[in-house]
């Protein structure tokens, strides 16, 4: 068998491959399965149980699930780089067959260039500035779902919110905004094995490629927004126009349906836990707080690979070089080992400290602005909002790597 056959059975998940080296624990469990996707909870239990380190046959990969490994693993940047691809695909045996993002899939120091070139466009006081205007519109979205009565809070709220406040932020094109959601779909689905999910995915992107090039374009952009601000980073000479161009797309990309799903779980974790959604409409101070609640019981990201760049011992297990290792962070948000009653949705527990945005040198650049929108968001409905009720069953987004709502039926009635 040759290298590329056995990379190809890899990625489509039929490789069954027997660990490499050592005493390590073997599961048969595909994190990609819909049944793992719609309810992954006792599945990552059963995987944390195995062991703090579990080699999936199916895929031929190291599962990392416990909290402390997890977080060792993501601040080990030089032992566990991202330059081979921050998904399950190795761009050392396998050309990408995309463009590699140039913040999560390098390696210092090419990644630190690009990363300081992002953080000057998404710094504290740029989205700071946006707070004013999000407010607003969050009120206007919330008034609009009272005035149903009963309404979907994706489409509603989830969706609309970010298109609207983030789209103009960044400085996109206000046509042809809903080619954004299956982009994002295409690009989160790439991070998984090339399976049937990721295939209907492709060949229905219709024009949403063409739509996003052109939408990242300097000339394209508004003046003032943030992807044209990238641009500066041209006329400095700390970066090129193709690469200005591909920091844009890696705006829109991560800033939108992570942030959309965000938002849709928040609603419906809120409608499910009557109890939280009393605590939090009495206190609408505590939105940040449970947003964080939120990101931590139930994750929108659930996976990402690290590939090993030395031989590296982890709890006694012995990985080889240019090994993928998937690390678990929804898994490592719910460890019992670090959490207390992990889960049990508590938006009055501090839970700054969980995995969603990642953390170390690839933590999501865009987390300030996506905890701004989040706030917002559940700052308004806290104040607006006496009963927020679903009904009827949410519908999931099935994603390799997302986890999120297309549908959450709402009753949605005034404060008196």
């Amino acid at each position: 068998m040759s290298p590329l056959d056995l990379q190809e059975q890899i990625e489509n998940g039929i490789a069954n491959l027997p660990p490499p080296v050592g005493n390590v624990p073997v599961s048969s469990i595909d994190l990609y399965d819909a049944a793992v996707l719609t309810d992954p909870w006792d599945y990552y239990e059963a995987l944390r149980d195995a062991g703090p380190v579990v080699w999936l046959e199916r895929y031929g990969v190291y599962a990392v699930t416990h909290y402390e490994q997890v977080t060792d693993i993501l601040h080990d940047n030089e032992t566990f780089g991202s330059s081979a691809g921050a998904g399950l695909t190795n761009f050392r045996t396998t050309k990408p067959w995309r463009v590699p993002s140039l913040l999560l899939e390098t390696d210092r120091p090419e990644h630190d260039r690009t990363r300081q070139q992002m953080m000057r466009v998404m710094n504290p006081g740029a989205i700071r500035a946006f707070r004013p205007t999000f407010e607003a519109l969050a009120a206007d979205m919330v008034q609009a779902m009272i005035d149903k009565g009963e309404c979907d809070g994706i489409a509603d709220l989830a969706e609309r919110f970010p298109l609207k406040a983030f789209g103009d932020a960044v400085g996109i094109p206000t046509d042809g905004r809903e080619h954004l959601l299956p982009y994002g779909d295409m690009v989160f689905n790439g991070f998984g094995p090339a399976n049937k999910r990721f295939k209907d995915c492709l060949a229905g992107l219709g024009d949403a490629p063409k739509w996003i090039a052109q939408a990242c374009k300097r000339n394209t952009l508004t003046p003032d927004g943030l992807g044209r601000r990238l641009f500066a980073g041209v006329e400095t000479g700390d970066l090129t126009e193709d690469e200005a161009e591909l920091l844009v797309r890696s705006l829109l990309s991560a800033g939108l349906d992570t942030t959309i799903f965000t938002l849709g779980i928040a609603l419906v974790n809120l409608a499910r836990h009557q109890d939280q959604w009393e605590i939090l409409k009495s206190d609408p101070s505590l939105a940040r707080q449970a947003l964080e609640e939120v990101l931590r019981y139930d994750a929108t990201f659930h996976t990402f690979y690290r590939t090993t760049n030395r031989p590296v011992e982890v709890c006694g297990v012995e990985m080889d070089t240019n090994q993928k290792v998937v690390v678990i962070i929804a898994s490592a948000n719910r460890d019992p080992r670090h959490w207390d009653r992990p889960d049990t949705f508590d938006i009055t527990r501090s839970a700054s400290r969980h995995m969603a945005f990642g953390t170390g040198i690839h933590g999501c650049a865009g987390q300030m602005m996506a905890r701004l929108e989040g706030e917002i968001v559940l700052g308004a409905l806290a104040r607006m909002v006496d009963r927020l009720e679903l009904t009827g069953e949410p519908v999931l987004h099935f994603n390799n790597t997302v986890r999120g709502y297309v549908s959450a039926p709402l009753r949605v009635t005034a404060k008196a």
